[in-house]
Formats: C-alpha cells, structure tokens, sequence
C-alpha cells in the first residue's frame, strides 16, 4: 500500500468536482479539500479506501449505494 495518495490527481482522473467525489464516495468535503491542500494527510484506512477507488472505482460506488 502506498504511503501516499494525490488524492486531486485521483479526483481529477475521474473527472469529478471536489464537491461530487466527496458525495460519491462519503469523504467529507473539508476532508478532502485538506488532503488535496496538503494541510493533512489521508490515514491508513482512507489510503486502503483511496487505492481502492483508484482501481474500481464503479465497485465502490455500487458498494456504497447499497448502504443505507
């Protein structure tokens, strides 16, 4: 597992806003805008999630739309 993640080049790679990546994949907005900005750094289970993300991003999306 990576030690890092750019989460903004992650984002922009799915061409989603801030704002929908956030609502997408249950990140708080100021969350993420922390991360891309540098102010802090995802932990270990936001980098596993991210990473995930990054190879199957439609998984993820549908394993979270079935949560309620």
């Amino acid at each position: 597992m990576p030690k890092s993640v750019d989460t903004g080049a992650l984002r922009r790679n799915l061409g989603l806003s801030q704002r929908e990546f956030a609502a997408r994949y249950g990140v708080h907005l100021a969350t993420l805008q922390a991360w891309e900005q540098g102010r802090r750094r995802p932990d270990r289970t936001a980098r596993v999630l991210l990473c995930v993300i990054a190879r199957e991003p439609d998984a993820v999306r549908r394993a979270l739309a079935g949560a309620a």
